[in-house]
């Protein structure tokens, strides 16, 4: 199997993880919202066990199985665009180190702070909200790193031609939603960054099946 054909079971097991985890808060979690930082601690010790395993596949798993594919789109687009792809692809694998610091954040974060909320729950509330700001700060309320990538692979592709126009525009869209969020009052753009990228992830691995641009 070609690295290619590998990068696009990637890209498809990447939009697995975000289905999945979507799926999981949408259907199975009935979150609490911005009622405070004690009843989010609260909502989390009653549901820990799925709320760990779902911060684990959508942070730490699949930002390993991103890094496959930035490696696999580098090797792709860095003939024709080699200044492009390198700077695309050291902001790809800066983006992967950064989410997975903020899965692991957010799992160390929670088993301290429900352990904590047995002795000091005011404490532990202030410390969990803590965790949030940090975690959401790195890899859950500013898509700018993952916007800034695939903007730049667009970009690339535009001038190698490896990619359809289609496809390439989509990922423009996709980039300029992902750098929007960087603004506070533009955050409903992290949903529709999250969103839109299922749909080029599952596009992409297509792609990387075949020769030819699709």
């Amino acid at each position: 199997m070609t690295f290619q054909k590998i990068g696009g079971i990637a890209a498809w097991a990447e939009a697995l993880c975000y289905i999945i985890g979507f799926a999981i808060f949408l259907v199975l979690l009935d979150a609490p919202g911005n009622r405070g930082p004690s009843d989010n601690l609260i909502f989390l010790m009653q549901n820990k066990t799925l709320i760990l395993l779902t911060m684990s596949i959508i942070y730490i798993l699949a930002s390993l199985i991103l890094l496959v594919l930035v490696l696999a789109l580098h090797e792709r687009l860095k003939s024709e665009t080699p200044a492009r792809m390198q700077v695309a692809t050291a902001i790809g694998v800066i983006w992967v180190g950064v989410v997975v610091a903020s899965g692991m954040i957010f799992v160390v974060g929670a088993e301290s702070a429900a352990k904590l909320y047995a002795i000091d729950p005011e404490r532990a509330a202030t410390i969990w909200l803590t965790i949030n700001i940090v975690q959401e700060g790195l890899g859950g309320g500013i898509e700018l790193l993952g916007g800034v990538w695939v903007f730049i692979i667009s970009w690339a592709a535009l001038k190698s031609g490896k990619l359809s126009k289609p496809l390439i525009g989509f990922g423009f869209l996709i980039g300029i939603a992902g750098i929007l969020t960087v603004a506070p009052s533009l955050g409903d753009f992290v949903e529709v960054f999250g969103l839109s990228q299922i749909l080029w992830f599952i596009w992409i691995g297509a792609v990387m099946f075949r020769s030819d641009k699709i």
